[in-house]
């Protein structure tokens, strides 16, 4: 099954730590990388720094519209009330049929904030329970996860380059 998991960490390190569980654990066959970011949040930051390799050779710069959406766009919209709610419905316009909902954006957008990270993947075949187990001293949530096979069809064909 494909997942579109978001992990938050109460530091601004965590997920970068965690991105080397997360390569461990694919190594040791716990889980398939389809591609990941992961976003670091300084405490004195104005924003958090999105940093994202591609994890085959098959991911092109669709995957990068996935996460500039879900780590530029969302944190650069104002937090203030009608604001915050326009932007994040615009937002889940662009992700319409992916699995990834309006919720899961504001649940994100408020959750992650300066001195936090997370670590955003899409995966198929993933232990969730084991990985986070492999997350688990880091201090890490599950934001969010699973998706259907509509939209994970409709995930990859949007961001997956085909």
């Amino acid at each position: 099954m494909t997942t579109f998991t978001v992990w938050k960490f109460d530091e601004p390190g965590g997920a970068l730590l965690a991105e080397s569980a997360l390569k461990s654990a694919a190594a040791d066959g716990l889980v398939t990388i389809v591609d990941h970011a992961v976003m670091t949040w300084e405490p004195d930051a104005g924003k958090p720094e999105l940093h994202h390799e591609h994890d085959g050779p098959k991911r092109g710069a669709a995957w990068g519209a996935l996460w500039g959406i879900l780590g530029g766009a969302l944190f650069a919209i104002p937090v203030a009330g009608l604001v915050l709610g326009a932007g994040v419905g615009a937002l889940a316009k662009a992700t319409a049929g992916t699995g990834i909902t309006k919720q899961d954006l504001e649940r994100i957008r408020t959750e992650v904030t300066p001195g936090t990270s997370a670590l955003f993947l899409v995966t198929d075949g993933a232990d969730l329970d084991r990985l986070g187990e492999r997350f688990h001293a880091r201090d890490s949530r599950l934001i969010s996860t699973n998706l259907t096979e509509a939209e994970r069809e409709t995930l990859l064909e949007t961001f997956g380059g085909g």
